[in-house]
């Protein structure tokens, strides 16, 4: 009989935020992301190193202690391409220790969009590019293949199932999100509708998000959050099922949840409490699939994501702002690519990342707290003027391209 086991699985990212790139720099300064710190705009530089003191090397550290610890102990981790090219240039000892974490051969990393898109709803052709650009790099960096994908805010549907299994992955992850899943519950490994080889990993969200959003809210009824608490709810919600999947910012460590919130504490508890029962484990994704039956057929016709109240896209494509902005840059694609222009590629890139869209989110009622938290603009018309003002200078950059004979085909 199998173990029952948490599956944890934490996604690591930071976008290239645009600056405040006005229309007067256009046609001429094609910088759209980095920028010295001024008093009301810190930049990219300065975000990563500000959360890789607070997040990134304290979880890190701890989690290299708990696997050294814990044979049994198991992380799953995405990390996006946009990081790793940030944490590279400003904070390699941070990638140095994802590297050790890896080295374990308890860590897993799934697969992603390399520039944390939604390329999939606007080009299949592009987000399939992105696909292999990240599998590439994490080749590269940490000599590993990844089996399992996970699509940017955890956007799926069925389509997007049926492309990962003809993709040859074995495992995908969605949200466990409950008018889906009616009666049934995400404890178990399940196959999504109108697949043969691949199975459905399916976030537990209210256990989830007791770390993730409610563990520092003092307002919340729970609070405060205990180990022997959470145990007992892991173990009431484990009962007669085989896993729990966990899923979550790898930054709800130290930087969603301060470490003066007791998170980290409480973590490193948790762990070696849940192991002290021998019946109990840890498991990475593939491993979580591959120690369980599928228990059901689900099936997703509409996007159901990770965020907000409504756990759909309106989060990023919810106003006219951000169906312009994601219009007009994925319009771009068939002269931007024709260009081999590398520069030019990769800032058009970087422009995909779903985090621009998100910060032009005017949804204000239940969730409107968290979006002003994470947007670096004082309102989310700023996010859609500095992002259109870099659109339209890629459109000059691609102007001039053509005018000058560099545009091939």
């Amino acid at each position: 009989m199998n173990k029952r086991g948490i599956t944890l699985y934490m996604h690591v990212h930071q976008p290239y935020r645009v600056r405040e790139y006005s229309v007067f720099d256009t046609s001429i300064d094609h910088n759209y992301f980095n920028e010295a710190d001024t008093k009301s705009h810190r930049s990219n530089e300065q975000i990563l190193n500000k959360v890789a003191d607070k997040s990134y090397r304290p979880m890190n550290a701890l989690l290299e202690k708990l696997l050294n610890k814990h044979p049994d102990f198991k992380v799953s981790l995405s990390i996006t391409g946009t990081f790793i090219e940030q944490a590279e240039q400003w904070a390699p000892d941070v990638l140095d220790s994802f590297k050790r974490l890896v080295a374990t051969g308890q860590v897993e990393i799934v697969a992603e969009t390399y520039y944390h898109s939604l390329a999939f709803f606007y080009s299949r052709t592009e987000f399939e590019r992105q696909v292999e650009m990240h599998k590439a790099k994490i080749r590269e960096l940490f000599g590993v293949e990844t089996n399992v994908f996970r699509n940017t805010e955890l956007a799926y549907n069925d389509q997007l199932a049926q492309w990962a299994d003809g993709y040859g992955f074995k495992g995908i992850l969605a949200e466990g999100w409950d008018p889906i899943l009616d009666w049934r519950s995400p404890n178990f490994v399940y196959k999504p509708e109108g697949t043969e080889n691949i199975a459905l990993l399916l976030k537990n969200y209210r256990l989830s998000d007791d770390l993730a959003f409610r563990f520092s809210n003092r307002a919340w009824q729970e609070w405060p959050l205990t180990v022997d608490k959470y145990t007992q709810w892991m173990e009431a919600s484990i009962q007669d099922q085989p896993l729990v999947n966990l899923f979550m910012d790898y930054e709800t460590f130290g930087e969603h949840q301060w470490e003066d919130t007791g998170i980290f504490t409480f973590f490193e508890e948790f762990v070696g409490r849940w192991l002290e029962d021998e019946n109990n484990t840890f498991y990475t994704t593939s491993e979580a699939i591959a120690a369980n039956e599928p228990a059901g057929v689900i099936s997703m016709p509409n996007t159901v994501t990770w965020a907000d109240a409504e756990r759909d896209l309106t989060a990023w494509v919810g106003n006219s702002m951000q169906h312009e902005a994601m219009k007009h840059i994925y319009s771009l694609e068939d002269d931007v690519m024709r260009t081999k222009d590398t520069d030019l590629i990769a800032d058009w890139r970087k422009l995909q990342t779903s985090d621009h869209a998100y910060y032009m989110c005017t949804k204000w009622f239940t969730d409107g707290d968290v979006h002003a938290y994470f947007s670096p603009y004082d309102s989310p018309y700023d996010a859609f003027l500095y992002y259109i003002n870099a659109v339209r200078d890629v459109r000059w950059r691609l102007h001039e391209t053509h005018r000058t004979g560099g545009l091939s085909g």
